[in-house]
């Protein structure tokens, strides 16, 4: 059985620009057709607007606020919010509190640099 917990995690930052602890994928797991992070952005900032060729995603707020842009529509998002990224969507969060933004993410396939393309 694998159970990760969030302080057992190393942070690291991804391509868009996010910080995010990495709670189960193929690299910790047994887990092999997703993965589930954790992510944080500071107030004010934002991630570089990005694609993913293969992966879609699926962000819920934690806590914060933001701004969601998915391609051309950019819409408020708080606590609670979920929201679909498919594959291909140019995306971008930007927190617009004055709290960190605290966010899951799940991606499948799981998620890999190699499938994010900046658009910035």
């Amino acid at each position: 059985m694998d159970i990760v917990n969030h302080r057992d995690t190393t942070p690291f930052t991804t391509v868009d620009g996010s910080t995010i602890r990495e709670l189960l994928a193929h690299r910790n797991s047994a887990i092999r057709k997703q993965s589930l992070a954790e992510a944080r952005l500071a107030p004010g900032r934002a991630t570089t607007p990005h694609h993913h060729a293969v992966t879609e995603e699926i962000y819920y707020i934690l806590s914060g606020t933001a701004a969601m842009t998915l391609g051309e529509e950019t819409r408020p998002v708080g606590p609670g919010d979920a929201i679909a990224i498919p594959p291909g969507a140019r995306h971008t969060i930007r927190n617009t509190g004055e709290q960190e933004l605290v966010f899951l993410c799940t991606c499948a396939p799981g998620y890999e640099h190699a499938d994010t393309f900046l658009e910035g």
